[in-house]
Order: C-alpha cells, then structure tokens, then sequence
C-alpha cells in the first residue's frame, strides 16, 4: 500500500512538472512572437499608398486581408549614373491572405511588361493590388546586391473593376 502511495504522488508531481514547463514555453513563444515579428495594425499610408518594410507583416482591416512584403526577387534596374539599353525591372514578392483565402504570392513588377509575364497590377479576392513605388534605387558601385534586405515598396489596392478581364492574374 505503501509502495502505490508513492508512486501516485510521484506520477502527480510528474504531470504537475509538465504542465508547469508547458506554460512557460507559451509564455515564451508568446514574448518571442511580439517581439520577433514586424507585425502592426496600423497602416501606414500616406495618399493611398500603403508602406511596407522587407519582410514586414500588415493586416488590413478595412480590405480584410493580411499583407507581407517577402522580398524582392529580381532587380534588373540601371543603376543611376549609368546608360542602359533597357531600364529594367524590379521585381517585388508579395504574400496576400483574406480572411478566407489561402495565402498567395504575387509578383508585382515595377512596370507593365507582358512579354516577360511581368505586371505592376494584379487580382487577388476581388481587390486591385497596384505596385506604386519600389525604393531604393541601385547605385552603379553597389548594385542590386547591397540592397538585400533594404528594400521597401509602397501598393494601393482598390476594389476590382467587374468589367475587366477577370482570368488575368
């Protein structure tokens, strides 16, 4: 009887050691989330234009969808002081998610080139998505390179035309 007595309080004080680890790794994670991710509810807009950081997270209450600024996957740009035959273009990956939808990523494009399939607007959720602004701008004795993780990009987004072509992504 004895043996059975100690065994249960030493299974009970197991599971009460477990349950107390548990709750200081939430807490963890929980602080480590606030702390780690640039994520805000304020949208930092200025004349319609919303701004985002590299890797900077938004949620936009009134379109109702969360928006992330991945990267920028190409940036072909001429760099000032530097004659080109093509201006180029930056490309910026941006992750959109509706309240409902499934994230997805879009690639906007600094300018309108359909026959490299490159697009400065898009459709996602029945809203508009315009690529406004992309800085910085190379610089000839950099390149695109030094800008790794510099970048920030500036999008409108407005309701979606019902006219227009809805099979264009």
């Amino acid at each position: 009887m004895f043996h059975k007595v100690i065994i249960l309080s030493l299974g009970i004080f197991a599971l009460t050691g477990c349950d107390a680890q548990k709750k200081s790794r939430m807490n963890t994670k929980a602080a480590e989330m606030s702390t780690g991710t640039k994520s805000t509810t304020t949208n930092n807009q200025k004349d319609g234009v919303i701004y985002l950081n590299e890797g900077e997270n938004k949620f936009l209450r009134e379109y109702q969808m969360n928006v992330t600024f991945k990267g920028v996957s190409e940036d072909s740009r001429c760099p000032e002081g530097v004659n080109c035959i093509w201006a180029g273009v930056a490309l910026a990956q941006v992750e959109v998610m509706g309240t409902s939808t499934r994230p997805m990523i879009l690639n906007l494009a600094s300018g309108d080139f359909p026959g490299r399939n490159y697009h400065q607007s898009t459709e996602f959720n029945g809203y508009t998505i315009t690529l406004q602004d992309i800085a910085p701008y190379p610089k000839s004795q950099d390149g695109a390179k030094a800008l790794a993780g510099k970048y920030k990009i500036g999008i409108t987004i407005k309701k979606a035309d019902q006219s227009a072509d809805s099979t264009r992504k």
